[in-house]
């Protein structure tokens, strides 16, 4: 498996995919590098992460015959009873407005019922294989929000033990014990132990 096909238009997720898997020999490249970054992305009709990270991921490998890994990640929010869930992404237009939003939705709540956790499933399909790959990353959502790194939640999401962000942290800092880090370091010993690199 040289060439591995990342199903995301997030940049962001490219790079730290990307990075976590340096030096195993794999070639990543995202939607637009395979020719398909124009085609419409599946619905994901799935009820739980790995449905909709198994759905997305069998689209592009049918699409391009690539060895493909999608995600599916989200924010579960305690008090929300776990939204926004596998809404995340749809929660609001854009990352700013989901973020204002869920600070609305939370007004009130004291930082001691705060509790949330980001939770990432990575699918692998390629090769006669499907494999999922799992990352939690527990926490609480802040007050307001703070850093200018990251994207989507991280400016609002402090995970336990640190006193900031993940958007006030370095991309290295953030992946060491981030859901979407612990997922992708799964999915490349997976890939290390798979071809003896």
């Amino acid at each position: 498996m040289r060439t591995l096909l990342i199903a995301t238009g997030n940049r962001g997720k490219v790079r730290e995919l990307a990075a976590a898997l340096a030096g195993l020999g794999v070639d990543v490249i995202d939607l637009e590098a395979a020719g398909v970054g124009d085609r419409p992305a599946p619905e994901e009709t799935g009820e739980t992460f790995e449905e909709n990270a198994l759905l997305k991921a069998r689209y592009y490998h049918d699409l391009t015959g690539l060895a493909t890994v999608a995600d599916d990640s989200g924010l579960e929010v305690s008090v929300l009873a776990g939204r926004p869930g596998l809404h995340s992404a749809r929660y609001a237009a854009t990352d700013a407005e989901r973020v204002t939003k869920l600070l609305e939705e939370l007004d009130g709540v004291p930082s001691s019922a705060r509790t949330a956790r980001f939770v990432c499933v990575l699918a692998l399909v390629g090769d006669g294989q499907e494999e999922t790959f799992h990352g939690v990353c527990d926490g609480a959502i802040r007050h307001t929000a703070a850093g200018s790194g990251g994207f989507g939640f991280d400016p609002v999401f402090v995970p336990d033990g640190e006193s900031r962000t993940f958007a006030e942290m370095a991309p290295e800092e953030k992946s060491a014990i981030s859901h979407r880090g612990r997922a992708f370091r799964a999915l490349a010993t997976y890939l290390s132990d798979a071809h003896g690199d």
